[in-house]
């Protein structure tokens, strides 16, 4: 989801109260805060050896540890007053993709993407997901596209990919 798309959900959405889902079925506490608006921008060189640079949006959530009895979540209205504080700070890039970072006891820190949203009664639920890293070189370093068992085929091309005379990193 880009920056622009989550601030016109929320806006549409102003009366309701804001959740998470972080796996499914588990949800970001109702003690939750925004601890952070991070403005990043990645300029990155992947192992074919070709530059890319692109701008991204990462939101904080943080659970308070004294709030732990709370049961009524943050309203899209505050979380709105919180990320427009922080836009006159900072402007956002619209364009931009939105992740959620957070992580609790038993969920590993992580960088969410917003895989979906949701309105159930009075909430709007955002689903967010972890996506798996993947290699932007494929083609270039004749690594197959597909995951397929480890042949002596896909072996080779894999090991002649990673020499140091194969174009890759």
């Amino acid at each position: 989801m880009k920056t622009q798309e989550l601030f016109s959900v929320l806006e549409a959405n102003k009366d309701k109260a804001l959740l998470f889902e972080y796996a499914p079925q588990e949800f970001v506490g109702a003690n939750y805060h925004i601890t952070e608006v991070k403005h990043m921008k990645i300029d990155a060189v992947d192992c074919g050896a070709r530059s890319d640079s692109w701008n991204e949006t990462i939101i904080q959530l943080w659970e308070s540890p004294k709030e732990k009895d709370k049961t009524e979540f943050m309203s899209v209205l505050k979380a709105l007053g919180i990320l427009n504080k922080v836009a006159k700070m900072k402007p956002y890039d619209l364009n931009s993709e939105v992740k959620f970072e957070y992580s609790n006891e038993t969920f590993h820190t992580a960088q969410l993407f917003v895989n979906d949203f949701e309105i159930q009664g009075h909430h709007l639920i955002f689903k967010l997901a972890v996506q798996k890293t993947d290699c932007k070189a494929k083609t270039l370093c004749g690594v197959a596209e597909k995951a397929v068992e480890v042949t002596e085929t896909v072996k080779e091309k894999t090991e002649a990919c990673c020499t140091p005379d194969s174009g890759c990193c």
